[in-house]
Order: structure tokens, then C-alpha cells, then sequence
């Protein structure tokens, strides 16, 4: 593990750590950086900024982006199949889920996303959702207006660039999504989510000694692995009994 200075935003532990098999980047501010940051916009810039500096411009830039605030609440859709959206919403607290329902009901989560995500970002460029969005805890997001989002990539790509990498990120993992469920185990299936959420949480600031708060019921781990809920139980039961995790309540430990 090496610290080195991160654009005089405070000390960035980076490392790599090895967590049920994967090796993923490692990633710590200092309490005095967190003071400095927005609190609206925090998590979202820290994640920007793991990828290019933002200068102090285009931070306030962000912030003065956001046209307004709102509560979600759990269970409810933030976004809805077939809408045409004229904002873009990010997450500033709270969990959520990306899906699609089926004609028999069946639902299929195809994302999740945590504080620091745009959960929305690509209905910039796509109009019509071919998906909802749903809170799967009570959320605080922010909303900034497609109108802003287009100047802001007119005018200034540095941060469209920035954008546009956050847009290849979330492509990224759903690539690893679909090899997981074309061709890996439950078992290595199940081993992956949680090393990219830990991954995900850590990246914001949401990880203490290996553990984060996961407020994921098994049904919606089954929803987003495509097992059921008994599979999904007999799994993390295998992964406990091996000491790799414990989970107690919402606060999961990944332990080797």
C-alpha cells in the first residue's frame, strides 16, 4: 500500500487488494478531504476524480448544476420504463436498482448502483428508457436538467470527457455482469458482486476495516444473479461457512 498526494484533495491510499479471488483498486481520502468537498455533489466528484482532477471551476460547475434535490423512497422508481426524461439523476444517498419486468412478472436487475452514480446518465443521448430505476433504500438524489448536460459537452471537455468515461465504467460492469451469468458458478457468481459493490463503496468512501453497509435483501441478490432466494441463501451460507464473509443485518465483512 503507497499514499501519495491526490491534487491537494488530501491523502488517496492506493493498493491492491485481494478479496474472494479478485483483485480490485483500493481506494481512501482522509477525514480533512471530506470536509473540504460539497456535501451534494461529494461522492459523484470523488468518483470523477478517480479517473482526471477536477479543478475548482469545474467542481463549482457540477454543484450549480444541480437544479434541485428529492427524497425516494424504498420501492419506488426514480425512473420508470418508457419515459422521456428531461433530467438526469445522480445518487446521493442510498442504494438502487436498475430493471426490466417481465410479461410473467418476473423481474431481472441489470445494475446497482450506490452513492456517486449517475443512474441515468445515457437518457442524455437515449430519449426513451427501455428500463426503470427503483430505490432499493431510502435515496437522496440530484437532478440536473439534459439542457445542462449538453452545455456542459459543448463547452467544456474536460468534463465531457469525464462523463464519457463514467458512461464506459457502467459499460464495463455490465459486461462483467453478462460473463458472470453466462459462465461463471453461483458460487463465483455471488463471490464477484460482492467484491465489485465492496470495490464500488470503497471508491466513496463507504468502507471501514473491509466492511460497508449493504442493505441488499436475498430476493434482490437473486433478482440481479438470476438465482433464486433458497440458492442465494445456500451460497452466501457456503461463503460464511469458509470465513470469507461474515453478514450480519446490513453490514457485510469481506474477510479474505
Amino acid at each position: 500500500m503507497r499514499n501519495v498526494r491526490h491534487g491537494g484533495t488530501g491523502i488517496l491510499s492506493i493498493g491492491s487488494t485481494r478479496h474472494l479471488g479478485t483483485t480490485w483498486l483500493s481506494l481512501r481520502v482522509s477525514a480533512a478531504a471530506l470536509q473540504k468537498e460539497p456535501i451534494l455533489t461529494f461522492p459523484f466528484i470523488r468518483k470523477l476524480e478517480q479517473y482526471d482532477r477536477l479543478s475548482d471551476p469545474e467542481r463549482q460547475l457540477l454543484e450549480g448544476a444541480v437544479v434541485r434535490q428529492r427524497a425516494v423512497a424504498r420501492g419506488e422508481d426514480m425512473v420508470r420504463e418508457g419515459d422521456r426524461p428531461a433530467e438526469s439523476i445522480f445518487l446521493i444517498t442510498g442504494f438502487a436498482a436498475r430493471y426490466n419486468l417481465l410479461r410473467n412478472g418476473k423481474r431481472q436487475i441489470t445494475a446497482l448502483h450506490v452513492p456517486g452514480d449517475f443512474v441515468d446518465l445515457h437518457s442524455f443521448l437515449v430519449k426513451k428508457m427501455d428500463h426503470a430505476v427503483m430505490a432499493i433504500t431510502p435515496c437522496t438524489v440530484g437532478m440536473i436538467p439534459h439542457e445542462t448536460l449538453r452545455g456542459i459537452s459543448e463547452n467544456h471537455p474536460h468534463l465531457a470527457r469525464l462523463l464519457a468515461v463514467n458512461i464506459a465504467v457502467d459499460a464495463a460492469i455490465h459486461r462483467q455482469w453478462i460473463v458472470a451469468m453466462g459462465r461463471r458458478s453461483a458460487r463465483e457468481h455471488t463471490a464477484h458482486l460482492l467484491c465489485e459493490l465492496f470495490a464500488r463503496v470503497q471508491a466513496v468512501g463507504l468502507v471501514t476495516d473491509d466492511s460497508f453497509e449493504l442493505p441488499l435483501t436475498q430476493a434482490e441478490m437473486g433478482d440481479s444473479l438470476g438465482l433464486s432466494t433458497v440458492h442465494v441463501n445456500r451460497v452466501l451460507q457456503e461463503l460464511r461457512r469458509e470465513g470469507v464473509i461474515t453478514w450480519r443485518g446490513e453490514t457485510l465483512v469481506i474477510k479474505d
